[in-house]
């Protein structure tokens, strides 16, 4: 007699779908993909018989989507705002940073890194604030559509059980 071990790939599935539905709260973790891997998973236990590829083709777009625009969310946020290259970079180099760093880092890291290249840039410390602001504004605008990826993507999945 042959033990059945789905059920751990299942778990295995439902614990990487949790943890990426946390990531799209908790900036350390790799939200979306892990859902979407937790989804694919999920499937290919089920040998795609009810999440087929189409809703799988349709996952992996929301992910890719989800993904860049929350990381290009709180750049477009200090382009907009009128911050110098170097703020833009400063951004960029803080997210990298501040990613490494937990939620506080992946949160200030961004703001600071603009700040304090747009300090260097312009040295005016009300375009500096201004920048950070709007840095600011563009991550929680970029974390916002990371979640509405996120609850699409299981949207796409239970129906493609359901349906």
């Amino acid at each position: 007699m042959s033990f059945d071990w789905s059920w751990a790939g299942y778990a295995l599935a439902t614990i990487m779908m949790l943890a990426g539905l946390a990531g799209t709260i908790y900036p350390a973790l790799p939200g979306l993909a892990l859902l979407g891997g937790g989804m694919l998973l999920a499937a290919w236990l089920g040998d795609f018989a009810s999440v087929g590829s189409t809703a799988l083709i349709m996952i992996g777009v929301l992910a890719v989507l989800g993904m860049v625009m929350e990381n290009l969310a709180g750049f477009l946020g200090a382009q907009k705002s009128g911050a110098s290259r170097q703020a833009l970079i400063g951004a960029f180099i803080g997210g990298l940073v501040g990613m490494f760093l937990g939620l506080v880092g992946a949160i200030l890291g961004p703001i600071i890194g603009a700040v304090i290249g747009e300090l260097q840039a312009r040295r005016s410390l009300q375009q500096a604030g201004k920048v950070g602001i709007a840095t600011f504004i563009g991550f929680l605008a970029g974390t916002v559509i990371k979640i509405a990826c996120a609850f699409a993507m299981l949207a796409v999945f239970v129906a493609a059980l359901v349906f």
